[in-house]
């Protein structure tokens, strides 16, 4: 470590990456809270009749039958009403008063889905829930929570007598039930007031819809599996959608127990948080018998994490360390071994995560299930993880992919949430980012552990361990887990088990407390840009915005961010230092003219900001790069690279100053960088025709010339080593971009490799297209060829069951250079059609190609009315304005404009109006840039 040096303080390692990694995780706290309060204010009353819940009746297979939980003999029903004008008062509150704790649900669903009948017009279900509570403040009224549901009946028994038993409770009369539909809480005023320090047992039966176009609350799946159609339903909860499903204190402070029971049709599975307890039959009043599946008692947990599946699923499982581990999959996916990989990971990393933090995992069992389609991507509920299935299943024998990099993390994420989250709680929604952040931090650790001969999990464990003072770091972190565990925690709560560890020990010095440089991160939105004079040393930070717009109501700032600097001059690894304030001299980052000097900031790239260099500073970047690139190290390539064409993007340097870092890529050998390097400057507004006349052929010119040393090296090992590819994971996630610009640009040999692939297949679909560059070779398969190859890709579309695969292959027929192949193309999709791609994807992915996008614009423009009844008009709004950045000319822009003005209503006309005039200042806006590049082109080519 050494003495601190004279511009600042060395700093915990921990605690220097902590600040890098969970500053990012501000942004989803950011838009979590966005969601809360957009979901609060988004059912206007219209849409609630007095029950609160939508208007359709109950669709039910006869008379609501009782539930199996025991109970006195009901009161007359209190109907519920929507509220009328009330006074001021705690139902305006966006937080429920803190009157009642929760301690304990006993909850029944029961959702009438049956195998015999998926037309599922009306789903809907009923249920009850009992509510154990302490009163803490004597009232008279009650706030739950409740959205869409009819609450049928409401008691409150109480005050409960543990040693009595709940059957000499008494009662406590319920005078009137309303919603207050803006907050959505179901409210009860009773006849008398609850006494603190007493319990009482809430009890309240209700029905509500199932979610059929979002997957919100408890939802509706519908998929294909051994050839039948089938539906499953499943619940997703968080952030505030368990209000959708059952009246509950619906906030992540209020943890309790949960005794769940479900019931299903016989021929589905029910799962939930924890394993079976039992399973019973029962009948309705037509006779039809049902599946009563109870489930063992939850730990405490927030209503966000509780969790039900009713499907007809497989399933494969395993041990590890006594607790079963189970994969559940659509049954052609189980027997296909899609699973498998995911079950084979699974394990060893809930073993990894137990070891590391000394805290086992508390439940007995782990279901993770694979959804065909789940909108969240995957859901961390504690016992019963929830994942689309596009990132949880693997097919064996796809080997070239980085799909299996990209489950290993999304697993190990999810797990990571069994601790930070599951175990160990939020307070409130602006605290999310102790569960994402610390998800997110670990399961770099957990895929380098397992992969460590992964370029990418290599860099990154050389990341770690030059910052991290793992000792103090994981202390820090156990502490902080076992005095929450099963409990709520704030941020502060986590800076003050860092402070003691650090207040521990004696080597490690900081410019403040862990609070006032976490606070610093985590009390402003936003990252900072950090500029350094390489001439005087100066640093200064400010806030990095989009185009450089300087107005302060964008993001709010406190002052500056307390930013850790890691930093390397000429090579050497330099000591950390703290920039603290809104600038600061570092006189030791001067250089001189010399050839040999040059200073690189963010070492790693651990550190959540820009980074900018006057001019000297670019300058001597770029000689280093051109006299020996090399002696930068590879990530620090790619991050000047990413930096340079961002900065210039938002005006903070010039254009000519990132493509200056260009220069020298005819000896750059790592794919990744040449990745970076084409994700920026290859863009559609600089590549098309229609746009750029003139910088086309100079950017083909500039570029082929540097790129085809690097083409050789891959080209060759698609051709004569494929399998060579199957551990290179910078490749795998590169090889696309490199590739698909190859062919843009017309590198004959690309284009020749795109043809015997493609023709290889067709005539021996046994040998596959090499993952990596699938999509590249179905795309210039069916531009180079004609019917013959696009009625091939349309039976292999047919023929397949995988959506994935649809996809791709939906998305690589739009790629036909042929305006009568893209015409009829686009003529399937507004006609009953074999395509089941959502909505107007079909037309926005002609729209995405050269020449597709004038067919589209055309074809919207001819078949508008059957456009209109096929998708809606709300669709064909979103669908102009993908059109609209398609096309390159103010003139064709103001065409669409016009035909809009005579078909749209007048809402609908402003919104895609201004979004029109927006293109046109973009299209000004890169006009200006292009012009710029190709003078530079021009002058370097």
């Amino acid at each position: 470590m050494g003495p601190p040096s004279s511009s600042g303080f060395y700093v915990s390692r921990a605690v220097a990456l902590l600040l890098a990694g969970l500053a990012a995780a501000l942004l989803l706290a950011l838009a979590v809270l966005a969601s809360l309060y957009g979901h609060c204010a988004r059912v206007p009353p219209s849409e609630l009749r007095d029950g609160g819940a939508p208007a359709a009746a109950p669709s039910l297979p006869g008379k609501q039958e009782p539930t199996s939980q025991p109970g006195p003999t009901p009161e007359p029903d209190v109907a519920a009403t929507r509220s009328s004008w009330r006074p001021p008062g705690p139902w305006d509150q966006l937080r429920l008063p803190p009157w009642l704790v929760p301690l304990h649900y006993e909850l029944e669903l029961w959702p009438r889905l049956r195998p015999d009948d998926l037309s599922a017009s009306a789903l809907r279900f009923t249920g009850r829930v009992n509510i154990t509570v302490r009163c803490t403040t004597a009232t008279a009224r009650l706030l739950l929570h409740s959205l869409f549901l009819d609450c049928e009946s409401a008691e409150v028994r109480g005050p409960l007598s543990p040693d009595a038993g709940d059957a000499t409770a008494g009662r406590v009369s319920v005078v009137e039930m309303w919603f207050a539909v803006d907050m959505q809480y179901l409210v009860l005023e009773l006849g008398e007031a609850l006494q603190p320090g007493s319990l009482y047992e809430l009890q309240l039966s209700f029905s509500g819809p199932v979610s059929q176009d979002t997957r919100e609350g408890l939802f509706l799946n519908l998929y294909t599996d051994q050839g039948e159609r089938r539906a499953l339903l499943a619940s997703h909860m968080e952030p505030t959608f368990a209000r959708n499903v059952f009246p509950c204190f619906d906030e992540p402070a209020l943890k309790a127990t949960f005794n769940i029971t479900v019931i299903h049709h016989p021929r589905y599975v029910a799962l939930s948080n924890m394993p079976k307890l039992s399973q019973s039959e029962k009948e309705d009043v037509n006779g039809s018998k049902w599946t009563v599946t109870t489930f063992h008692t939850t730990p405490h947990m927030p209503t966000y994490l509780a969790a039900f599946v009713i499907c007809d699923y497989e399933h494969i499982g395993r041990i590890e360390r006594g607790k079963e581990i189970r994969i559940w999959a659509r049954k052609d996916a189980i027997a296909d071994g899609n699973a498998d990989f995911a079950l084979n990971i699974t394990g060893p990393i809930f073993s990894f995560l137990e070891d590391l933090f000394n805290i086992s995992y508390p439940l007995p069992k782990t279901d993770i299930i694979a959804l065909p389609t789940f909108d969240n991507r995957a859901m961390e509920n504690w016992g019963l993880l929830i994942f689309d299935e596009s990132l949880l299943l693997l097919q064996p024998n796809d080997k070239l992919t980085e799909k299996k990099i990209m489950i290993s993390y999304i697993v190990s994420h999810e797990i990571g949430h069994q601790w930070f989250g599951n175990l160990v709680t939020m307070n409130w929604w602006n605290n999310i980012w102790l569960n994402e952040g610390f998800a997110s931090y670990f399961e770099f650790g957990i895929i380098n552990h397992f992969n460590p001969k992964l370029p990418m999990g290599a860099s990154l464990a050389r990341m770690l361990s030059s910052f991290l003072n793992e000792k103090i770091f994981i202390s820090a972190l156990k502490s902080y887990l076992e005095t929450f565990s099963y409990s709520n925690a704030e941020q502060d709560d986590l800076w003050r088990h860092f402070q003691m560890a650090i207040d521990d020990q004696s080597k490690i010095l900081l410019p403040a407390t862990v609070k006032s440089i976490m606070d610093s991160w985590t009390h402003q939105s936003g990252f900072p840009v950090i500029t350094l004079n390489v001439s005087t040393g100066v640093m200064k930070q400010e806030p990095f915005y989009l185009g450089k717009v300087k107005n302060q109501t964008l993001l709010t700032h406190n002052d500056t961010w307390i930013i850790p600097i890691l930093w390397m001059k000429n090579g050497t690894t330099q000591s950390l230092v703290w920039l603290d304030k809104s600038s600061k001299v570092f006189p030791e980052m001067q250089i001189s003219d010399s050839d040999h000097d040059w200073v690189i900031l963010n070492l790693n790239m651990t550190g959540y900001y820009r980074v900018n260099y006057d001019k000297l500073g670019w300058k001597k970047l770029n000689q280093q790069l051109e006299k020996d690139h090399k002696a930068i190290p590879v990530i620090h390539r790619l991050q000047l690279v990413d930096d340079a064409f961002s900065l210039s993007k938002n005006d903070y340097i010039e254009i000519e100053t990132a493509l200056d870092l260009t220069k020298y890529l005819a000896e750059e050998d790592e794919i990744i960088v040449w990745h970076a390097v084409l994700m920026n400057l290859v863009t559609r507004d600089l590549v098309s025709d229609g746009n750029n006349h003139d910088i086309y052929p100079l950017l083909k010119k500039y570029l082929l010339k540097r790129l085809i040393s690097i083409w050789n090296t891959y080209s060759t090992m698609i051709r004569e080593n494929v399998t060579a590819l199957q551990e290179d994971y910078l490749a795998l996630i590169s090889l696309d971009k490199v590739f698909g610009t190859a062919c843009l640009l017309g590198l004959e040999d690309c284009l020749q490799l795109s043809r015997e692939l493609f023709r290889n297949w067709m005539n021996h679909p046994e040998n596959e297209i090499p993952n990596p560059i699938k999509n590249v070779i179905l795309c210039y398969g069916i531009a180079l060829g004609n019917d013959k190859e696009w009625d091939f890709l349309l039976k292999i579309y047919n023929n397949n069951t995988e959506e994935e695969e649809r996809i791709q292959l939906a998305y690589a027929m739009s790629c036909s250079k042929d305006p009568r192949i893209l015409n009829r193309y686009m003529d399937y999709a507004i006609t009953v059609s074999p395509f089941t791609f959502n909505e107007t994807n079909v037309i926005e992915a002609v729209a995405a190609s050269e020449v597709g996008r004038y067919v589209a614009k055309d074809f919207l423009i001819n078949n508008w009315q059957a456009v209109s009844e096929r998708y809606g008009t709300q669709s064909l709004v979103t669908l102009l304005y993908v059109i609209g950045r398609t096309i390159s000319t103010d003139l064709q822009i103001s065409e669409l404009q016009q035909f809009c003005s005579n078909m749209l209503e007048e809402h609908q006309r402003l919104t895609v109006q201004a979004k029109l005039q927006t293109i046109k200042n973009e299209n000004l806006k890169n006009k200006e840039r292009s012009a710029r590049i190709a003078a530079w082109l021009q002058k370097n080519t």
